[in-house]
C-alpha cells in the first residue's frame, strides 16, 4: 500500500499536512490552502521505505482564485 505524505514549508518549518493512501488528493492540494505556505512536496512510501518524493508544481490555472 502506498502512503502519500505531504509536506507544507515555510520560513518558520516544515509540517504534514496529509498523510494517507489517497493519490488524488494528495496531488490536488494547493500551497494557498495552508496558512503561510512557501512550497508542499510529497513523499511515496511502501512497505515502509520511502520510494519517491517531489515539489508539488502549480500553474496559475490550477492554483484556486483566493480573490486576493
Amino acid at each position: 500500500m502506498k502512503i502519500y505524505v505531504v509536506q507544507s514549508f515555510s520560513e518558520a518549518g516544515m509540517e504534514n499536512v496529509y498523510v494517507g493512501p489517497d493519490e488524488a488528493k494528495a496531488l490536488s492540494l494547493h500551497s494557498v490552502d495552508f496558512d503561510e505556505c512557501d512550497a508542499l512536496f510529497v513523499e511515496i512510501w511502501e512497505d515502509g521505505e520511502k520510494t519517491d518524493d517531489f515539489r508539488l508544481e502549480e500553474t496559475a490555472e490550477e492554483t484556486p482564485d483566493t480573490g486576493q
